[in-house]
């Protein structure tokens, strides 16, 4: 399916990896994919979130409060860490070893999963743009994929920074609407 995204779409899954990442989240949710969204600089999705007066720092600030208030802590990977170390492995010999032959930052373990919410929301995405009239999914398509999803975090981060998910669905209808005949 990754290869119906734009390149924009692309970049903003990539970066929902990355924003869980740097959280010390072992796992991506649909608040991961909402700050990935932000992160792809030029997409619409974040065009319009940022029209909704909703910047990068502000949405992960909220992220990280609304996780923490559902009980949800960063633990950087570390039970993956602690049972492979169990078994002789040591994860921080192999980074080392890793940022010399393939240079910083080319080895990341653990590799952050997706929640079931997130996969739906990206599953999602398809309809969203078929609807639309569009083979490829592009930021835009992700947003509408999220705001589908009521179990996941990113509507209760984007209640928390007050903005109206129905409105906010409208929003990027009206922009990402079907070109006309």
């Amino acid at each position: 399916m990754f290869e119906f995204f734009t390149d924009r779409g692309k970049q903003a899954v990539a970066a929902s990896q990355d924003e869980a990442i740097a959280l010390g989240h072992d796992f991506i949710g649909t608040e991961h994919l909402l700050l990935g969204l932000l992160a792809a600089e030029g997409g619409t999705a974040a065009g319009v979130l940022r029209g909704q007066n909703i910047g990068l720092a502000r949405a992960r600030q909220e992220t990280v409060r609304v996780l923490e208030a559902a009980g949800i802590v960063a633990v950087g990977g570390q039970p993956a860490r602690d049972a492979l170390s169990s078994i002789g492995i040591d994860v921080a010999e192999i980074q080392r070893q890793a940022d010399t032959s393939f240079g910083p930052g080319a080895f990341q373990f653990p590799r952050p999963a997706y929640t079931p919410e997130a996969r739906k929301a990206l599953e999602n995405t398809l309809g969203e743009a078929q609807a639309l009239g569009r083979d490829r999914f592009g930021t835009e398509h992700i947003l509408l994929g999220l705001l589908t999803v009521p179990e996941g975090h990113a509507l209760k981060v984007l209640a928390a920074l007050q903005v109206d998910p129905a409105a906010l669905r409208e929003t990027v209808l009206t922009q990402a609407a079907p070109e006309g005949p």
